[in-house]
């Protein structure tokens, strides 16, 4: 039961600090936080700690909490990161050779890609989940736990995900076509790494993540109505 209460707190919290509806900057108190989410405060002092983890909140020295904010450089650092790292995963399992049951399985994931892009059958929401299960089992590919954790780390910011800028261009001119040309070097790096071609798998994937920077630019300074699209996005300031 105290765990459900814990969850629930996190999760609430969690969608209003991304949503805005508690902004960039705004101070959070434990007294506060329960009276608006209408419970008591331990599982409130329990998210609140949960998200300074996953880089939504700060610790203030005078006391509570601060909702985080982020230039556009950080954003991008954090994407950039997440290239590294996952160029990284790629080449590590070119060089090391993956595991069959491991390769099939990603090599399933790119089948369900391919028709959730397809013309006659477009579907952003196999798509949105399909690619998020690629990162992951790209991420643990290489056999390296401590890669995998370091990846996950690097992706826990909303907005530095693999799937943060889905959502956003829904609806948007030539989205479909970006799909298309990300699922494209998803092949690519799969290839790659089956052909223990271990430069080329890092480079692919590292050009991958380069995808989402376009995509933040895109939001930030072509057109932010898409702004409120992308979770967390309202933290970014500047």
């Amino acid at each position: 039961m105290a765990e459900g209460r814990r969850s629930r707190a996190v999760m609430d919290l969690r969608d209003r600090v991304l949503s805005g509806e508690f902004p960039a900057g705004a101070r959070l108190y434990e007294v506060q936080i329960a009276e608006t989410l209408g419970i008591s405060r331990t599982p409130v002092r329990e998210a609140l700690g949960q998200l300074e983890r996953e880089g939504l909140l700060e610790r203030v020295p005078s006391g509570g909490f601060a909702v985080r904010t982020f230039t556009f450089d950080d954003v991008a650092d954090a994407i950039e990161l997440r290239g590294v790292l996952e160029g990284t995963a790629a080449r590590l399992a070119a060089e090391r050779g993956a595991e069959p049951a491991r390769l099939h399985r990603i090599e399933q994931v790119l089948d369900g890609l391919d028709r959730a892009t397809a013309e006659e059958s477009y579907d952003f929401g196999a798509y949105e989940a399909l690619n998020a299960e690629f990162h992951a089992l790209l991420a643990g590919l290489s056999g390296s736990e401590i890669l995998r954790v370091e990846i996950e780390r690097a992706a826990r910011l909303p907005f530095a995900s693999p799937s943060a800028f889905l959502r956003g261009q829904q609806g948007v001119p030539a989205f479909h076509r970006s799909l298309i040309g990300a699922q494209a070097q998803h092949r690519a790096i799969v290839e790659a790494i089956d052909l223990r071609e271990g430069t080329r798998a890092e480079g692919v994937a590292r050009e991958h993540a380069r995808l989402a920077r376009r995509n933040l630019e895109y939001v930030m300074f072509e057109d932010r109505s898409l702004i409120d699209r992308v979770p967390g996005l309202s933290m970014v300031v500047g």
